[in-house]
């Protein structure tokens, strides 16, 4: 008899980048090994913060089976102006409505919460409670420990948090297994529960960039150097550095940046790029042209804000790595994502004040296409080695038939 296993995240397929791209790759991975998989989650929405077109007229409870396995949807409230209050309307409406999608299912042997949101978690325990089900937690970002580092919060807003925190730990506690992405997340889990923990990294389809002829992406063409950042525009990231990068890059010829993303910022990078010449914004591409994108690049700039330590393993440094180009990242000294690059020597990592030594390594980096070669087979080497899908699935597999 298969084995069922019941997934619960907000975010899935048609979603192609982020957490949708991982959830949706592990459910249809687990369909090809034999295992019966639902999944409970909300309508499409992210990065745009807008209910997909495709979607937007479907009944609020709908159901749909994807590649072999059965979604169920319910249409949560999504802000087009995500502030922190309509944020935590957002989850509350998903919340409840999928709560109503847990009567729908078949008793699941597994159930898997994927964090973010919490509150999957609660579903999650509930199932637990009238079904016997296993409960697993995997954790993709601490997400109120995103928000207090970020610099979200002020005010009121903490309050709010101290009690969302009470809850995860709650949710937490009462879980079977936790899992998260990164081992600097790993060791601020254990200082939120006991729970047993287990090390499911985030992964790479390694073969979309090493086994298929890649032509140039449409959207860099051009015979200039070309720098690049794909993935979402939010507050993560740290653009104020990004613009103070562009005003020095003003003085090299024969550049270009290309920005290709969504998200929550887009409206004030846009309006900052627009009087750089050299800067170009595209919407995110489909998944199935991602390799191609990130493989014509140069080099690629991921620029995170020094705060952030460790919430979150960013995924999009995967994709950049298996390009085979290097990549020149900021964030705290303090983070895995600094280990991962001296491990790997595929790029450069700086704290979020070295914007002289950035532009001189861009400098170096330009003039040396050898180091640019170089760098970018380091990069593809280990994350072919350390994180390519089926060993990551495969482990998560080994897992679940030992969870008794």
């Amino acid at each position: 008899m298969k084995k069922k296993i019941l997934i619960i995240g907000i975010n899935y397929y048609p979603e192609d980048s982020a957490i949708g791209l991982y959830s949706t790759q592990k459910a249809e991975y687990l369909v090809s090994k034999g295992f019966d998989v639902s999944v409970i989650t909300g309508f499409p929405y992210y990065p745009q913060w807008k209910i997909s077109e495709g979607y937007m007229q479907k009944p609020y409870f709908f159901k749909e089976k994807i590649n072999g396995v059965k979604v169920y949807r319910s249409k949560q409230y999504v802000p087009n102006n995500p502030t922190f209050v309509k944020r935590i309307l957002h989850l509350t409406s998903f919340t409840f409505g999928n709560f109503f999608n847990l009567f729908r299912i078949k008793k699941p042997d597994i159930v898997v919460s994927i964090v973010p949101f919490t509150t999957s978690g609660l579903l999650g325990w509930f199932l637990k409670l009238i079904y016997g089900s296993k409960n697993w937690i995997h954790i993709q970002d601490f997400e109120f420990d995103a928000a207090i580092d970020s610099g979200l919060l002020s005010g009121k807003k903490k309050k709010l948090i101290g009690v969302l925190q009470k809850i995860e730990e709650f949710v937490l506690d009462r879980a079977d297994i936790v899992s998260t992405i990164s081992y600097g997340m790993m060791s601020k889990l254990k200082t939120k529960t006991k729970t047993e923990s287990f090390y499911l990294t985030n992964w790479i389809d390694c073969r979309n960039f090493n086994e298929r002829d890649l032509s140039t992406h449409e959207y860099l063409q051009s015979d200039k150097f070309k720098i690049l950042y794909s993935g979402n525009i939010g507050a993560k990231q740290d653009w104020d550095f990004f613009f103070e990068f562009l005003e020095y890059l003003k003085a090299l010829m024969d550049i270009e940046v290309i920005v290709v993303g969504e998200g929550a910022e887009k409206d004030k990078v846009l309006k900052g790029i627009c009087k750089y010449d050299f800067v170009k914004h595209f919407n995110l591409v489909p998944y199935n042209e991602l390799s191609s994108l990130l493989s014509s690049a140069d080099i690629h700039i991921l620029f995170q804000k020094p705060e952030v330590i460790d919430t979150v393993m960013p995924s999009k440094i995967l994709g950049m790595m298996a390009s085979g180009k290097p990549s020149v990242v900021t964030g705290n000294v303090k983070s895995e994502v600094l280990q991962v690059f001296k491990d790997s020597n595929g790029g450069f990592y700086f704290d979020g004040k070295s914007i002289v030594e950035i532009i001189d390594c861009i400098k170096q980096l330009m003039a040396n296409r050898g180091l640019c070669y170089q760098l970018g087979l380091n990069a593809n080497k280990y994350v072919t080695e350390k994180f390519s899908k089926e060993k990551i699935l495969d482990n998560f597999i080994g897992a679940l038939k030992n969870l008794n």
